[in-house]
């Protein structure tokens, strides 16, 4: 069977290679280089300055005098991603890639630099684009890739938009010197992340002196100058850079989409739960599908579309996506937040502990923080977030125990190692 991959991010490639492995013929055609957003301008850049700035407050709480230099971790960063990039080309051996824009002639065939390419099946994984307001003055902002690539820490820095993406560029720029303001739209930071989750990130970046807005209306950008609304107020705030980070969406320009009759709107290529789209045979995963735009959900939508294309079965649940965020501290998700059992009609209980009670936590000195579990009445965990040190690694405790059906009581008999991190989430099961 011949397969034609569009896109090499992790939807993509990770696709390309586990099909080579199944013995197909692979075509993997990439406008950007291999790894996609996520590698070269997104997860991987970001989760090292991510490392450099959580050094700097680890010095500082030991009273330290040694601050990581902006160039040193910006040339590490380069280095990380040069490293992972050749990683990936080993991996593909396999596969014949393609570098260039693709586009379709027909519901059978791609073209890419004037040479036409046919397959039984295709799958699309263009990614996604930054999303910009319609606003005056939008197009001066800088947006996630360009603020990666900066030389300097800029001394003020004001970031529209409070989700995943402005809040670690903040967290990030503020343990770097940066005086940082967050303007976000909605009444709490994060708005689809559990409220009280949100409300305690809120404080502990406040603490570190993150001024943060909600309910912030930006309105024009005049230079270096934000406008926004606020309860009907006209405010402004001044600063050397201003960070375009209202989310993102999907890539489907220059696809022509049209000339195979694929179904899709401005929120993405509309798929089913194959994640096929309207036209038989040819398929679409990742951000180019306007739903959960992480890459680990592109990887398994794109596991779950070859498994249906080689007739395979699998009891991947995409209702159950962890999430991380990686502020300082970090926060992670999984399940249902508590306003969504409400909105359900659900009658659960919500288990707390805390960082402060921890004495791993206490010796190393990150007691802010704490982990909440949200179960049913006969103890069926429906979700859990967390917040603080290493919380996107303790989510995956409970990811695999809600996707194995586990219940409080099965839980609570594991027995953890102490002293460690992961003691903070059984203590949520001592009730």
């Amino acid at each position: 069977m011949r397969l034609l991959i569009i896109g090499a991010g992790p939807g993509g490639y990770e696709t390309a290679v586990e099909a080579a492995k199944r013995g197909m013929e692979v075509t993997l055609i990439s406008e950007g280089p291999m790894g996609g957003t996520c590698l070269n301008e997104g997860c991987i850049p970001t989760k090292t300055f991510c490392h450099y700035a959580e050094l700097i407050e680890q010095n500082l709480k030991a009273g330290l005098d040694c601050k990581p230099s902006f160039a040193a971790a910006a040339e590490r960063k380069q280095a990380v991603i040069e490293q992972l990039r050749g990683g990936i080309d080993m991996l593909l051996k396999g596969v014949q890639v393609v570098q260039g824009r693709a586009q379709f002639k027909d519901a059978k065939t791609v073209v890419c630099n004037g040479t036409e390419y046919t397959a039984d099946k295709i799958i699309i994984a263009t990614g996604s684009v930054s999303a910009s307001l319609p606003i005056p003055g939008a197009d001066s902002c800088i947006t996630s890739k360009e603020i990666l690539d900066l030389k300097e820490v800029p001394a003020s820095l004001c970031v529209i938009g409070g989700g995943v993406i402005g809040l670690e560029f903040a967290s990030i720029f503020r343990s770097f010197g940066s005086e940082v303001t967050v303007l976000e739209y909605c009444p709490n930071i994060l708005p689809r992340f559990d409220v009280d989750l949100a409300k305690r990130l809120k404080q502990s970046l406040s603490k570190r002196g993150i001024n943060i807005e909600v309910q912030a209306q930006v309105t024009r950008i005049d230079g270096n100058t934000v406008t926004y609304l606020k309860k009907d107020k006209e405010f402004t705030v001044q600063a050397d850079r201003i960070l375009m980070a209202v989310g993102r969406r999907p890539n489907v320009e220059g696809l022509n989409l049209e000339a195979a009759g694929i179904d899709y709107t401005r929120k993405g290529i509309t798929v089913n739960d194959r994640f096929e789209t309207s036209v038989p045979g040819i398929y679409a995963v990742g951000d180019v599908t306007g739903g959960i735009m992480l890459a680990h959900a592109a990887t398994y939508q794109g596991l779950h579309a070859l498994n249906c294309i080689c007739g395979q079965s699998d009891s991947i649940r995409f209702d159950l996506i962890p999430a991380a965020v990686f502020t300082m501290p970090e926060v992670a998700t999984i399940g249902l937040t508590e306003e969504q059992c409400k909105e359900q009609e659900l009658e659960v209980r919500c288990l707390k502990s805390f960082y402060r009670a921890n004495g791993k936590a206490v010796s190393m000195d990150e007691t802010d923080g704490y982990c909440k579990i949200i179960a049913g009445q006969e103890g069926t965990i429906l979700g859990a977030h967390i917040m603080g040190a290493h919380a996107s690694d303790l989510i995956h405790e409970i990811a695999a125990v809600i996707n194995m059906g586990g219940t409080l009581e099965k839980m609570q008999s594991v027995i953890h190692a102490h002293p460690t991190l992961s003691e903070i989430v059984q203590s949520t099961l001592h009730f």
